[in-house]
């Protein structure tokens, strides 16, 4: 893909279509991934491609969660790990948690290679200013503590069979607490029902995930993680949070939809 101005109202999504496409062909996701994420899109169009105020909410209630949990875990599939693998190491090296890459199309060398792609974000990471108030001699030491899971695929995730119930030990197994961005409905339901709470991102507020989970970010996720760390810094407090009423606010969104249609 050529270079996009930088006026062209959907560079953004452009270049996220170019890192899957890329991403896809050097065997780091699964020939579905495209498709997931081209789902994704049709309901970022019907959002306005913009973080909600809503949205922004469910943001700050994931970050005092994940801060406030005793054993939290960042999840990252195929597709977050390419679109927004950098804030999610950038989170957890706030936050001080592993991230875990638990695909659903496990294959050695697509792990390999995601791990790779982690690993190599975690130094450029290592390397760029800190977040305000932290302290800029100590962080590259910091964020390369971030521990990357996955690769040993030694727990599992009661409730589910087969290659879908392998995670780490270290990671969403013992996790009371898991981000799970772009997660699968069985899986979602799984966790819960392990007694974790489970905090996703989903554009989707009718998926079985977005209906299950805790606290559901409706927003697109490389959006919704840079925020993420944003919110990580100010440190906020839990609410009585309502997910259903976050995800009808977002239905809300979508039907007024049709209002941006000229008479």
């Amino acid at each position: 893909m050529g270079d996009i101005p930088d006026s062209h109202p959907r560079k953004a999504s452009l270049l996220a279509r170019a890192k899957l496409t890329e991403a896809a062909a050097e065997g780091l996701l699964a020939e579905s991934a495209l498709i997931a994420h081209g789902r994704g899109e049709a309901f970022d169009y019907l959002l306005g491609e913009k973080t909600s105020e809503s949205a922004s909410l469910a943001i700050r209630e994931t970050a005092a969660r994940l801060q406030n949990a005793e054993r939290p875990v960042i999840s990252l599939n195929g597709n977050t790990t390419v679109l927004a693998g950098e804030q999610a190491i950038r989170a957890a090296a706030i936050i001080g948690c592993p991230v875990e890459v638990n695909i659903y199309y496990r294959t050695p060398e697509r792990m390999e290679k995601l791990i790779s792609t982690l690993e190599n974000l975690r130094h450029k990471v290592a390397n760029q200013d800190p977040p305000l108030g932290r302290d800029a001699s100590q962080w590259p030491e910091i964020v390369n503590s971030v521990d990357i899971l996955g690769g040993d695929a030694d727990g599992r995730i009661e409730g589910l069979e087969g290659p879908r119930a392998i995670c780490s030990s270290r990671g969403i197994e013992s996790a009371d607490a898991v981000l799970v961005p772009l997660e699968d409905g069985d899986r979602c339901e799984a966790l819960v029902a392990l007694g974790k709470q489970v905090l996703v991102i989903d554009l989707n507020p009718l998926s079985r995930t977005s209906r299950m989970a805790h606290v559901t970010i409706v927003d697109e996720v490389s959006r919704a993680m840079t925020e993420l760390c944003s919110a990580l810094v100010e440190e906020p407090k839990i609410s009585q949070w309502d997910n259903g009423q976050a995800l009808r606010d977002a239905l809300e969104i979508i039907a007024q939809a049709p209002n941006q249609i000229p008479n």
